[in-house]
């Protein structure tokens, strides 16, 4: 390849007037660009990666469902919740069409000193039209009503806390992370000392103060459950804070707090939407945990957790009664951590297939 160190004064014009179509490029007829691959974006990509997960899929399908019946559940038998109906007790599940095939047709099996023996309490009480889909409990109300608004009811829980506690987390990770220093170690203690506090402890001193109920419960979450999120955030910061993007932003004038949250977040939006799906099922299982043990949502309010307790009562006897929350609470812990991986793996640029 020759250097041209000097061009003539004459040539100058005859250099302005070339145009772009009088070059050709050497070699052309053997480049080939992957058009396919060139046209996807990185979120088109995420979702190709992600629909390949049909575990991810089908748990997301769950949760929709589950999300569904959580909203029109409670008002499809006609029962509210909390309503008590004594005559219509422990009765066991009844589901039209089904009690023609002898399943769901409110037989129970009873254990009693001279044996076992089934016993109908639709028939006994003469109930020709009542049904009663996941069966009644000990007060008389309406199970399956009351299992989906108690998923509404930890759903809500859960979503809210969250939601709140990776906005804290995500803003008090990134700004530890990029300022460094003295801010960082401060920020840190003060981290420690609270993640060294038991949340049994934090939620036994929250109810001196206010009533339990759906505030309680979040307030205790929000408290203690920032931590892992801001933890992932200052350590994503920590590895991105001095790459060429950043350091170019820097130096075109933009301020800290504009590439905190404008470049570095942009960044790490994958692993904080997925540390998010991790976070569900962790409050849906630690707001079940404070009604079980009486520290949740106050009757005749109810959720899953308190529902679970009202049945463990009762579980020898009527064991109906306890599955189905258990069930619906198992499910969405499931599928949010499935959906969880399957995010994880299609935002891992690691596992990108070329």
């Amino acid at each position: 390849m020759s250097h041209i160190d000097y061009i003539p004064a004459g040539s100058q014009a005859q250099i302005a007037d070339l145009r772009p179509e009088d070059f050709q490029l050497r070699g052309a007829a053997d480049q080939h660009l992957d058009a396919n691959f060139a046209s996807q974006g990185y979120w088109h990509d995420v979702l190709h990666r992600f629909i390949s997960n049909k575990g991810a899929v089908v748990a997301l399908i769950l949760i929709i469902l589950i999300v569904v019946m959580a909203i029109v559940g409670p008002g499809m038998s006609g029962r509210d919740y909390n309503t008590q109906t004594l005559s219509e007790k422990n009765l066991a599940p009844r589901i039209p069409v089904l009690e023609n095939f002898g399943i769901f047709d409110g037989d129970e099996t009873m254990t009693t000193t001279t044996g076992t023996r089934v016993v109908n309490g639709y028939e006994d009480k003469e109930l020709t039209d009542t049904y009663y889909w996941f069966g009644s409990d000990t007060l008389g109300r309406d199970i399956w009503t009351r299992v989906w608004e108690g998923a509404r009811v930890s759903l809500g829980i859960a979503v809210v806390a969250a939601a709140i506690n990776m906005t804290i987390g995500m803003c008090y990770g990134l700004i530890s992370g990029y300022f460094g220093g003295w801010v960082d170690t401060i920020m840190q203690r003060i981290v420690e000392i609270n993640n060294g506090i038991p949340r049994l402890v934090v939620v036994t001193l929250l109810l001196l103060v206010v009533k339990p109920g759906f505030t309680t419960i979040v307030l205790a979450l929000v408290i203690t459950e920032w931590i892992n999120m801001s933890r992932i955030a200052r350590a994503e910061m920590l590895k991105l804070k001095e790459q060429e993007f950043v350091l170019a932003s820097r130096t075109l004038g933009a301020g800290s707090f504009s590439i905190i949250f404008k470049e570095v977040l942009l960044n790490i939006i994958g692993q904080i939407i997925t540390q998010l799906m991790f976070s569900i099922p962790t409050a849906i299982f630690t707001e079940a945990f404070l009604s079980f043990v009486g520290l949740g949502i106050p009757v005749p309010q109810c959720s899953l957790g308190s529902l679970i307790n009202d049945a463990f009562n009762s579980f020898t006897t009527h064991p109906y009664q306890i599955v189905p929350p258990i069930v619906v609470m198992s499910l969405l812990m499931l599928c949010f951590n499935m959906l969880a991986d399957g995010l994880r793996e299609a935002f891992d640029p690691k596992l990108k297939e070329m």
